[in-house]
């Protein structure tokens, strides 16, 4: 079949399924057939048994190689993708690739990342259990939500599609499960058009056991584990950034408000305990900031994301203005933390009080150094990754 001929490649990463690939494959024909197009199955295959024999010869292109994560296996089959869309799924039988027309039609409608939801769908008995389906699941589904302002249903359905375009735009770097999420973060930080479609969703085959069942009972929370440092990776804003700026201005607030000495509020007194705190939580504050943008310059989110603040933090990564500011500060916070010596010289070697200044000084010294060592590492960045124009 040439690749002018086909729409639709069905991509089936598989690992020793010899049970279910046969039907797996038969299903996901019938389902082109429904669905009136011309596709093609490929098999990723990193099998010990018989499932490569079996796919290619039900007439599967099968790619082979070696067992190195879930999202890995999608990664490798992208050069040999033939068709415009791609539908995406397990080898196991959970999911009914007869569903193909739900996906293909919204996706002739132009949407361009279509996920299946189990939540909405049908779930057969003992399919999916119920710490998965009660708790896992909706909890990362609806961080996911909050973070992005989606309104997903189920971020690890398996069975999804998306136009090859979208595939390639979307970049995958996840080996393992956390694909899932990886996939679903940066469809929607691209604004691809994305849908829901509702799909049955089946206990494993009599006889089979589950790739999480092998690994033992850690691996469900090993993937939700690894799907939430995707959250954190290409949601440094909502995750890392802002919480750090209300810490900031917290700890700012806490030092400020004590200007003219201890204050009083009922049975509350803003003292030097008080101050100590506004000093940590504005240092927290201000390091999650900082690492909030490292963090998305190293997990390259400048790809995914062009909006004012975002071009705001990467344009003022200018090597002169960084060490400006952070050797002024350092001078200004040194000079206001340098006078509690002489009142501790004063007072015959004993601290009775920390003046609101001094703290203040202490604070931005640690901004000043913190700025010039964060100054130097965007600067690595921007020489091993081109210069802040390119971002």
């Amino acid at each position: 079949m040439s690749g002018e001929n086909i729409k639709v490649s069905a991509v089936i990463p598989c690992l020793d399924e010899e049970n279910t690939i046969a039907e797996t494959i038969n299903n996901i024909k019938e389902g082109f057939t429904t669905a009136g197009v011309k596709g093609e199955i490929i098999i990723v295959d990193s099998s010990k048994d018989n499932s490569p024999k079996i796919a290619a010869e039900l007439g599967a292109k099968v790619i082979s190689v070696p067992k190195r994560g879930l999202g890995q296996a999608y990664i490798d089959a992208i050069p040999y993708i033939k068709g415009k869309y791609v539908i995406m799924g397990d080898a196991d039988c959970t999911y009914d690739f007869r569903e193909t027309n739900k996906f293909i039609n919204k996706l002739d409608e132009g949407f361009e990342f279509v996920m299946g939801t189990r939540m909405k769908g049908y779930i057969e008995k003992d399919a999916m259990p119920p710490l998965h389906r009660y708790f896992g699941t909706p909890l990362t589904t609806w961080i996911l939500n909050m973070l992005l302002g989606t309104n997903f249903s189920d971020i690890h359905c398996g069975l999804r599609a998306i136009t090859l375009d979208g595939l390639k735009k979307i970049d995958i770097q996840s080996k393992s499960w956390e694909y899932a999420s990886e996939m679903v973060v940066k469809a929607s930080l691209l604004d691809l058009k994305n849908a829901e479609v509702p799909i049955h969703f089946y206990k494993d085959k009599h006889g089979r056991v589950s790739h999480h069942k092998r690994q033992g009972w850690f691996s469900p929370w090993h993937a939700g584990w690894i799907n939430l440092k995707v959250m954190l990776l290409y949601v440094p804003g909502k995750m890392i950034i802002q919480p750090g700026i209300l810490f900031l201005l917290l700890g700012l607030s806490l030092i400020l408000m004590q200007v003219n000495g201890p204050l009083n509020m009922g049975f509350f007194t803003f003292s030097t305990n008080t101050m100590m705190l506004g000093l940590t939580l504005a240092v927290l504050g201000f390091s999650s900031i900082q690492m909030g943008i490292l963090v998305s310059l190293f997990s390259h989110l400048h790809k995914y994301i062009n909006n004012k603040t975002t071009r705001f933090f990467y344009n003022s990564f200018s090597y002169t203005k960084g060490m400006i500011f952070g050797f002024l500060t350092s001078f200004g916070g040194l000079v206001l933390a340098s006078t509690l010596i002489y009142q501790w010289y004063e007072n015959g070697y004993k601290l009775i009080y920390v003046p609101w200044y001094v703290v203040f000084g202490l604070l931005l010294l640690i901004f000043g150094i913190q700025t010039i060592l964060f100054n130097l590492v965007c600067q690595a960045f921007l020489l091993t990754h081109g210069t802040d124009e390119n971002l």
